[in-house]
This record gives C-alpha cells, structure tokens and sequence, in this order.
C-alpha cells in the first residue's frame, strides 16, 4: 500500500489492536448498547474463543487453557463473535482528487485492521457502477492483515458511480452473505447527482449501521485558486468555465455547507452517523479524536 505525506501507514499495530468498534443499539444487535463491555454473563452465551491481544481485558482470559497450552485466549460470548464490519469504498473517478484516495486506503486499512485484531468479522467493497467484484471477506483475526492490505492495494478509483444504487445493491448482497446486522463505515467524497439516502435508507432496513466517512480535501474545504477557471468534471468530462473571486467563493461555501448538512441529515435520519474528515488530518488524531469523539470505536 502506497503511503502519502499525510496519513501515513502506521509502524507499528500496538496502539490499533487495543481499539474496538462500538454500536449503538440497532435492531438485531441485542439488547444492549457497546458491544465490547466489561457486563459479564447476562444472559450473554460463550461463543468462541481468540487470541489475546494487547489491550483485551485480563478478565477475559481463559486461564485453564493457558495453563493447558501457554497461549492466552480470551473468551468471546454470541454479541460479541457475531458483529459484522463492512468498509465500503466509493470507487467513482472523482475520489481521486489531490491525496483522497490515497487517504481513504490507508485510513479503510487501520479500520480493516481494528476489525480484524478485534475478532470482527471482517468484508470489504469497491462501490463501483457495475459492482461486480465480490466482497472481500469475511475474515477474522490479524493473520489476515496483509491479504487485506494486498486488496486494497490493488483497487482504483474509476469512471462515474452512483452511489444510492450501489448501497442498495450492498444492502441486497449482504442480505444473501450476512444474516446478521452489520457496521458499514463508507469512506466517501459523498458526489452523487440523486443523493445517497435510498441506499442508506435501504442499509438502514435490513438492520445495518452506517458510518458516513466523508473526505473532504484541503483544496475543497478552502480554496485558494483565483481568477479566471476552467473546472473539468473527473467523472463525465464536462467542463466549465467560472470567474472564482470573493463573491463566488461565498456562495461555494454556503452550498458545500449545505450539502454536508444533507448528508449529515440523510445519515442521521436513519440512526446512522455522519464525520466530516479533513484528508490533511494525521490518521491517529482521526481515529483517536474524531472517531473517538463520534463514538465509533473506542
């Protein structure tokens, strides 16, 4: 996987392997809220066991087969083996602007990677406009880092996509792959003509939790170019011609604005989540503050 200047791929694992993902409470997830809990028994059901990994909690461990096997595994109860993660990746030309699809890789590949350490059951998808290629996955368990890592490195951004009919397309696969509900973080531009709220609509009803990942380039956000410009659409070809001055860059800003408010409310509107990430922000202070802060992984 290709590094860029900004989120670069970290050196060492440590800090991603004591992270877990959190859900808040969707239909089918059970009856309470953030999976990974210190709550014992329940009603909860012993499920499986895994490796311990640094930052498990000590209490978890089973030490009857420790003392069997001088291997630490820490047990798994039904909640808990059973989550689901998806990490869906617009694959439309336009994600690769400046260093987005650069960004949304690396970032899809510390996601990947606390799933996998986290005992998650494992997917990935290029969100294209045929959609044809299968999911990744699922996989489990950090064995399977570098073969997610060769996944991804070999995806690339092309063409136009839309992205509504792609999430319903998701919605219909894992319907037939994953019986159970599951978390989709969908690293995005968010560039879509009809918008994407029927596929999440439709996400939504199958029972699944969408994760909004928004990326936004620094260039997008505030613009530095002036004067007299031609804008080239990366997806269709079309092109424009603009006078970019102070006016023009007002009215740019209230209509980014707003477009991110649709696609907060179209998130939000079905128990989804909506983070708007800047591609300049180092990957830690995105995972640890921002997701952190939205409660996507703690």
């Amino acid at each position: 996987m290709s590094q860029n200047p900004v989120l670069q791929t970290p050196d060492s694992l440590a800090w991603l392997t004591r992270l877990r993902f959190v859900i808040h409470g969707r239909k089918g997830w059970g009856a309470w809220g953030e999976r990974r809990s210190a709550r014992r028994g329940a009603g909860l059901e012993f499920a499986d066991f895994r490796e311990y990994t640094p930052g498990d909690d000590p209490r978890r461990v089973d030490w009857n087969l420790y003392a069997r096997s001088d291997r630490a595994y820490v047990r798994l109860y039904e909640e808990e083996a059973d989550l689901s993660v998806v990490i869906a990746l617009d694959g439309s030309a336009s994600m690769d602007w400046g260093n987005r699809w650069s960004t949304a890789r690396t970032l899809a590949e510390a996601l990947g990677s606390i799933a996998l350490f986290g005992g998650d059951a494992l997917r990935g998808v290029l969100l294209r406009q045929e959609n044809a290629a299968p999911l990744w996955g699922p996989h489990s368990g950090g064995e399977w880092l570098e073969e997610w890592r060769a996944w991804l490195s070999a995806l690339n951004p092309a063409g136009a996509t839309a992205l509504g009919p792609a999430l319903r397309d998701l919605a219909s696969r894992l319907t037939l792959r994953a019986p159970r509900p599951a978390l989709i973080l969908l690293l995005t531009d968010g560039y879509d003509p009809e918008g994407l709220e029927s596929g999440i609509a439709q996400l939504a009803a199958r029972g699944h939790e969408v994760v909004l990942l928004h990326l936004l380039t620094p260039d997008e956000l505030s613009p530095t170019l002036r004067g007299e410009l031609r804008l080239v659409d990366t997806e269709s070809g079309a092109r424009r011609d603009i006078t970019l001055d102070g006016a023009t860059l007002v009215a740019y800003q209230q209509r980014r604005e707003a477009w991110q408010a649709r696609l907060q409310k179209a998130a939000s509107d079905h128990q989804g989540r909506y983070l708007n990430l800047n591609t300049a922000t180092p990957l830690k202070r995105v995972i640890l503050e921002e997701l952190r802060r939205a409660g996507v992984v703690r």
